[in-house]
């Protein structure tokens, strides 16, 4: 029997099921997440302290990667600590706020990664298409105005999702097929009705989803278009090696995330979508910085630079 929605704010707890209740699995399980966490964060750490420390990459590009480090740091931290801690104490409960916090600071760095990759294929386009003008359009200002936008767009979608959640009511402890509280899978356990968040979830999520993709889309259908217009091999190796780790990382991103979209739009709550969940929120902020180390000059040096300078101050100390 459910409760009012006044009395099981305040009590109701969930149970995150995780990966798997098979007992031998945990510490396999703990041991492998624990490790990519460390190397998410470690990683992407690495990236913003060596744009940082070279002026050379004091550019809009390195600008938005940084953002784009620190929001996969925030991305995997607001599930991964969670899993980990239940994993060692053996308990699977989850209080109700901790969950709608969890679920808020979730979808908030989830959507800033998909408009911070949405911008840097916006960045990409003008540095390739107008290369004339691309310091006069990519200013400061409006570098500084597309973070704010995409942030403040980034709050306001969270927020208004997690004040839709707060109309619904659960039947006392509620088991989440799930290693975190993902809104799709809480909604399907409510025990009130929940058209009106299905609708707003659908709604929103999808023009999130697809505006920016269009967006992308579009800036590449036009960096295509200029690479096909230069004669030498080498000018458009030069052009497409400044836009391969980018497209790399988008195609992660957009893979993984359709894999969790068409796993969760079962009508019962699977841990099929729990497991594609992990490419989406560990795995991709994981590979991130390897695939932008790996394919980018620049980047190589201003890390190998960053290793001496670190190496330095510990022989010194």
């Amino acid at each position: 029997m459910c409760m009012e929605t006044g009395n099981q704010t305040a009590t109701s707890k969930f149970i995150l099921l995780g990966l798997s209740e098979d007992m031998d699995l945990q510490p396999i399980i703990f041991g492998w997440f624990l490790y990519m966490y460390l190397i998410c964060v470690t990683g992407n750490l690495l990236i913003i302290l060596a744009i940082i420390s070279d002026s050379h990459l004091h550019t809009p590009m390195y600008f938005f990667l940084s953002n784009l480090s620190f929001t996969d740091i925030c991305f995997t931290s607001t599930t991964i600590p969670k899993m980990l801690v239940n994993i060692q104490t053996q308990s699977k409960v989850i209080t109700y706020e901790g969950c709608l916090t969890q679920m808020y600071f979730f979808m908030i760095f989830a959507e800033l990664d998909n408009l911070l990759l949405t911008v840097m294929a916006y960045d990409r386009f003008v540095a390739i298409c107008h290369p004339l003008h691309y310091t006069v359009i990519m200013s400061p200002r409006l570098c500084s105005l597309l973070l704010l936008l995409s942030w403040l767009i980034c709050l306001a979608y969270s927020l208004l999702q997690s004040l839709m959640v707060l109309r619904v009511s659960f039947c006392k402890e509620t088991k989440i097929p799930h290693f975190f509280c993902e809104l799709a899978q809480i909604l399907k356990l409510a025990c009130s009705d929940t058209l009106a968040n299905n609708i707003l979830q659908y709604f929103v999520t999808s023009l999130l989803g697809i505006i920016p993709l269009i967006g992308i889309l579009f800036s590449y259908s036009r960096i295509i278009s200029s690479i096909v217009g230069i004669s030498s091999a080498g000018g458009k190796y030069k052009v497409f090696s400044t836009c391969g780790s980018h497209l790399s990382v988008v195609s992660l991103f957009y893979g993984a995330g359709l894999g969790v979209y068409l796993t969760s739009g079962t009508a019962h709550p699977s841990r099929k979508s729990s497991i594609a969940s992990v490419m989406y929120t560990v795995v991709a902020p994981m590979l991130n910085p390897f695939i932008y180390s790996l394919k980018n000059r620049d980047m190589k040096r201003a890390l190998r630079r960053l290793f001496t300078q670190l190496t330095h101050q510990l022989m010194q100390t």
